[in-house]
């Protein structure tokens, strides 16, 4: 079954990334886009950085940063069972501003060099029973 189309709101939010990620990093620098979580994940150096899913921004943040962070209003964990910290989603309140917007991407650029990469999966590895 093909996916289903991405709303107009969506696609501004993925070019709007685009844009503060060509704006903020060095043309020498790795950016792809791939799907992941369920989103339009934007991959630096190899490491999850940013992703849009609908109207929502995900960021990935220092996980010491954690705890504060969840306490904003517009935020929430990725994962609710706290396996993820460090990852959470913003509606769009809480990236409404310029301010709020510039916080939220320059706080997961900051942290992305320090971020650990996660190794893909071949297939193998995906095949073999656990």
């Amino acid at each position: 079954m093909p996916a289903s189309p991405l709303s107009d709101e969506t696609l501004h939010l993925i070019a709007a990334v685009r844009e503060a990620l060509a704006e903020q990093l060095d043309a020498r620098i790795d950016v792809q886009e791939r799907p992941l979580f369920g989103c339009h994940a934007f991959m630096v150096d190899g490491k999850l950085c940013l992703g849009v899913k609908g109207d929502e921004l995900l960021v990935r943040l220092p996980p010491a940063q954690h705890d504060a962070v969840a306490e904003t209003p517009g935020v929430r964990e990725l994962d609710p069972r706290g396996g993820m910290a460090g990852y959470f989603w913003l509606e769009p309140a809480a990236y409404a501003t310029r301010a709020q917007w510039q916080h939220w991407i320059a706080a997961a650029l900051a942290f992305n060099p320090q971020a650990k990469a996660t190794p893909r999966r071949t297939a193998r590895a995906r095949a073999a029973p656990p």
